[in-house]
């Protein structure tokens, strides 16, 4: 069965995908340890290190219907 194509689902998929690979990327490679980001659509993602090295991400999107 196809799903029918829903651009606001794949905008917010498009914004996990970055987060989860651009930005982790970035932020690993500059060390840092806080990062906010925002696309000025309503997505936000706040990065930060834990104690014991990995990467804590917290994200939210928004969809207008």
């Amino acid at each position: 069965m196809e799903e029918a194509y829903e651009p606001e689902r794949a905008q917010a998929k498009k914004w996990s995908v970055f987060v989860e690979s651009d930005a982790v990327n970035f932020f690993t490679a500059n060390k840092i340890e806080k990062m906010t980001i925002e696309d000025g659509n309503g997505n936000k993602a706040k990065l930060s290190r834990t104690k014991d090295g990995g990467i804590k991400i917290d994200s939210t999107s928004s969809v207008i219907l």
